[in-house]
C-alpha cells in the first residue's frame, strides 16, 4: 500500500486553515517544527483546558486529497491546508488505516497513526454546511468521520509535495480507527 504527499502545510499560530509550505520538518516525538500543535503533550486549545497533561497524540494531521474533490461535487471548494491538515495524500486510504500503521514520508520521517481528527464547529464556519460532508453515517447508523487522521513522529526528516509514502501495518489483529 502506497502513495504521495501532494501538499504540506504548518502554521506557528493557531488558525483553522494553514498556509502551503515548500517543505515541513518532522521532528520525532514532537510533530512539525514550528506548528502551533508540535509538542510531547497536547496542544489542541480545547484538550489543554481539560488537562495539558496529557499526551499529543494530534502532533500531525493527514488529510486525502480526494476529499476535496468528493466535496467539490457537493459545491465546496476545499484546497490543500485549509482544513488545518500538516500533509495532503493521494492514492493511499488513510481512513482505512488501522491504529498503529505507520507512514513512512520520503526518505526519512516516518508518522504512526493514532486515530480519526475529530471535526469541529470551525468546518462549518471555513465553509457553511461543510461539516455534514465531513460527517457521514455508516450503513448501522454510526457517524463516519473523514476530515482526516492523525499520528505522531517516530522518526524525523524533510517532506515535500511529491514525495512517496509507503505503510507498514502493524501485527493482527489491527483496531479501527477511533476519535483521538
Amino acid at each position: 500500500m502506497s502513495g504521495s504527499v501532494s501538499a504540506v502545510s504548518s502554521n506557528g499560530t493557531y488558525s483553522f486553515s494553514k498556509p502551503n509550505r515548500d517543505s515541513i520538518t518532522l521532528v520525532e516525538g514532537l510533530g512539525v517544527e514550528g506548528d502551533v500543535h508540535a509538542g510531547a503533550t497536547v496542544k489542541h486549545r480545547f484538550r489543554m483546558e481539560r488537562d495539558p497533561t496529557q499526551p499529543n497524540l494530534r502532533q500531525v494531521h493527514l488529510i486525502h486529497e480526494e476529499l476535496f474533490e468528493e466535496v467539490r461535487e457537493a459545491g465546496f471548494e476545499v484546497a490543500a491546508g485549509q482544513l488545518g491538515e500538516n500533509v495532503t495524500t493521494r492514492g493511499l486510504d488513510l481512513l482505512g488505516l488501522p491504529v498503529g500503521a505507520r507512514l513512512r514520508l520520503g526518505a526519512d520521517a516516518v508518522v504512526e497513526v493514532t486515530g480519526l481528527r475529530n471535526p469541529c464547529a470551525q468546518i462549518d464556519r471555513f465553509q457553511k454546511g461543510l461539516m455534514k460532508q465531513v460527517v457521514g453515517r455508516h450503513a448501522d447508523g454510526r457517524p463516519a468521520f473523514r476530515s482526516g487522521i492523525m499520528g505522531v513522529v517516530l522518526c524525523g526528516g524533510v517532506v515535500r509535495a511529491g514525495d512517496p509514502i509507503a505503510v507498514e501495518l502493524p501485527e493482527g489483529p489491527h483496531r479501527p480507527l477511533e476519535i483521538v
